[in-house]
């Protein structure tokens, strides 16, 4: 058995933060042996009373390790 593929997902708390955890998903994907497949940020609140209490970036992505029918 192999693995194929795993998809993450990460907290940010900024959106220069999000957007450097991808670019540095992007960077070592060579290095750690994948293809990185889809993947971008969503920008998430909380509210209470109408008013934003809380923030983040959540980070979502795939990490594609091989195919069903590629030869090993």
């Amino acid at each position: 058995m192999r693995k194929l593929k795993i998809t993450e997902e990460f907290k940010a708390y900024t959106e220069e933060e999000a957007i450097q955890a991808l670019n540095d998903l992007r960077a070592n994907q060579n290095k750690e042996g994948y293809t990185l497949g889809a993947n971008g940020y969503k920008y998430k609140t909380k509210k209470a009373k109408g008013e934003v209490v809380a923030e983040a970036w959540i980070v979502t992505a795939t990490k594609i390790y091989g195919e069903v029918w590629e030869d090993e």
